[in-house]
């Protein structure tokens, strides 16, 4: 402690009630003075404290008498501060502020049941009306790309019928043919034993065309593309490149939104083809090893068993299935607010809506087609 500094003390004077602060408040002068505050008692209700004569305060000695005042408040003790120059009384104020503003928040007030599910449901019919408007604006904006084509960005279309598409053949044969070999195995084990060992063409061909490839190909499509769609447009809105676009004039619709719903319309179709040949492959191939079907009988008897409208039914979901997956995972990429954890948690949303989508929009089909009588 220097020579010039004085210090802190306090005198509490019973019959004002008042407790006189002086000396200097800087945390060389207040080293003795806050174990002395620890052990002090006031028994009386309102207490006044007098700072005029304190020389000099700093930080710890306005963080000394605040957590004073504060604790005699807290024994339900009025605290009256009085005498306090303005440079002092700011500081004490500014103390105040960052102490309140360090307290934990209050915890809020449990939520009753019916409440909850009220406002989930609340929640979930906005979400709702912000999808089918954003529904609204791509086909918009699909519709005039379509019209004018020289608003489309192709070198972005090339680039989504290539990572989508071309990258995807691998494992979307595998899994089709997979599934072929899956469904003969199976479906042959039951025919086999009532001598129907050449209707596996009739299981294999109409199942595969008609339902689990398109279906199939859908939801790898939506795991593999739709997350990726959802991934890249949300880092780009954390990455406020977004709000980049807009500056410039380019509207974020066309330059990400059209081109991967494009892509996907197109490949959709093709994949779906791609996973039928192979699954009839797999398929093929079990009957021959396992159910003594030849090749030759089962492509003799495979254009008797299904017909086209088989195949042009399972093709022609493809497209409905990749508009889907494309707005699905495009909305949930621009519905990114926050840092890379919410990018995460949008990506599953994404792969999760996608796929129940699809799976939905399948069902609706099959009720359809079936009250058509096709």
């Amino acid at each position: 402690m220097s020579e010039d500094t004085q210090p802190a003390t306090f005198e509490f004077i019973t019959q004002t009630q008042t407790i006189h602060c002086s000396g200097d408040w800087t945390l060389a002068g207040i080293q003795q003075l806050e174990r002395q505050l620890e052990f002090s008692h006031f028994p009386v209700a309102t207490i006044v404290v007098d700072g005029s004569a304190i020389r000099t305060m700093d930080t710890a000695g306005a963080w000394l008498l605040f957590r004073t005042y504060h604790v005699l408040e807290q024994s339900e003790q009025n605290v009256i501060l009085q005498g306090f120059r303005k440079e002092t009384a700011d500081l004490l104020n500014l103390i105040t502020h960052y102490a309140t503003t360090l307290q934990p928040a209050s915890p809020s007030p449990s939520i009753a049941f019916l409440e909850q599910i009220g406002r989930k449901s609340c929640y979930q019919f906005i979400q709702l009306i912000h999808f089918l408007a954003f529904i609204g604006e791509t086909f918009m904006v699909l519709l005039r790309s379509l019209l004018s084509p020289s608003r489309i960005r192709w070198a972005a279309l090339f680039a989504n019928l290539h990572s989508a598409g071309l990258s995807a053949l691998p494992i979307i044969g595998l899994m089709a043919f997979l599934m072929g070999v899956v469904l003969a195995y199976q479906g042959g084990t039951q025919l086999s034993a009532y001598g129907a060992n050449i209707f596996i063409v009739d299981l294999v061909g109409i199942t595969l065309l008609r339902e689990l490839a398109p279906l199939l190909t859908a939801i790898l499509v939506a795991g593999r593309s739709g997350s990726a769609y959802t991934a890249q447009i949300g880092t780009m809105q954390v990455t406020q490149e977004i709000d980049a676009l807009q500056t410039l004039g380019i509207a974020p619709m066309e330059l990400l939104v059209i081109p991967k719903l494009l892509a996907l319309i197109i490949l959709m179709p093709l994949l779906s083809a791609f996973a039928d040949v192979l699954g009839v492959v797999g398929g093929m191939l079990i009957a021959k090893v396992s159910l003594g079907v030849n090749v030759t009988d089962f492509l003799d008897r495979f254009p008797q068993a299904v017909s086209l409208t088989h195949y042009l039914i399972g093709i022609g979901k493809a497209p409905v299935f990749a508009a889907v997956i494309a707005i699905v995972g495009c909305y949930q990429g621009f519905q990114v607010k926050g840092g890379a954890e919410i990018v995460g948690q949008r990506v599953t949303t994404s792969v999760v809506q996608a796929i129940f989508l699809v799976i939905i929009v399948d069902a609706v089909f099959s009720i359809l087609f079936n009250l058509l009588g096709i």
